[in-house]
């Protein structure tokens, strides 16, 4: 039974695909804090293949844990998200979502690929966003982080391939799902923006005009993002990225073509 290690796997997108192979692998499955741990050790507790960790990836101390697991196949979807106007938002907060979403990413990126170059082999799931190519207004650092990690990725893919290695290192782009995680980016924001903003004065219409595509488009069901990760996953000749869902995808594209 080969070794999966999953980060950010408390609920939404990366949960739905643990309980979609749970019986496949042995998992390691990581959360954030001490309380998000208690919860899955109770909700697996009767799960044998599947061991709970609390996993900072910004704290090196955690990180330490990594380096004595023989991993096979590491999922990377620690991600957190502040939104705001990029022309005031605090720095502390785009420093926070760069510490996770991008430094803390990297460092566990390099503690598992260089186990994995040392066997031959392996398998990597990171977890960018169609909002890479996308980017949406009031959310630009979270925007820039997922940009961030599609460039890391395709960097890491050409390295490996020098050292000819059989190490995937695929994207997975999901666009609009309903976890609950987009509403958190969208309305925390308004903590500090109704105090002092350039758009102090346009709040109300933003705010209700920005919930607008999330309520058309948000997918509530998981299923065809547990698909797109389970095919990236299982693919003897897996593609480089694999987006979803489908006519999200198909408009970021265009986007892409059109207007970058």
């Amino acid at each position: 039974m080969q070794k999966m290690l999953i980060t950010g796997a408390r609920s939404g997108i990366m949960n739905a695909f643990l309980e979609s192979i749970k019986n496949d692998y042995f998992i390691y499955l990581s959360v954030h804090t001490e309380s998000e741990l208690a919860y899955v050790k109770k909700k697996y507790k009767k799960e044998k293949n599947i061991a709970c960790f609390k996993l900072d990836v910004t704290k090196e101390k955690d990180l330490e844990k990594v380096k004595k697991w023989d991993i096979d196949v590491l999922v990377s979807g620690a991600s957190t998200g502040y939104g705001g106007s990029l022309l005031e938002i605090p720095l502390s907060f785009v420093r926070e979502n760069y510490e996770v979403n991008v430094f803390g990413n990297l460092l566990l990126l390099q503690i598992v690929l260089k186990q994995m170059i040392q066997k031959g082999r392996g398998r990597v799931l990171l977890i960018s966003s169609l909002a890479s190519i996308f980017p949406m207004p009031f959310l630009g650092s979270y925007c820039a982080t997922k940009a961030s990690i599609r460039v890391i990725g395709t960097v890491l893919r050409e390295e490996l391939f020098l050292l000819n290695v059989n190490i995937p290192i695929i994207l997975i782009e999901p666009g609009l799902y309903h976890t609950g995680f987009n509403q958190y980016m969208l309305n925390n924001k308004y903590d500090w923006m109704d105090q002092e903003s350039f758009f102090k004065n346009q709040l109300e219409n933003i705010q209700k005009l920005e919930k607008i595509p999330f309520q058309i488009l948000e997918k509530k069901k998981m299923n065809s993002v547990v698909r797109t990760m389970q095919k990236a996953l299982l693919d003897k000749h897996p593609s480089r990225i694999y987006r979803t869902p489908f006519f999200q995808a198909l408009g970021a594209k265009m986007y892409q073509i059109f207007f970058q």
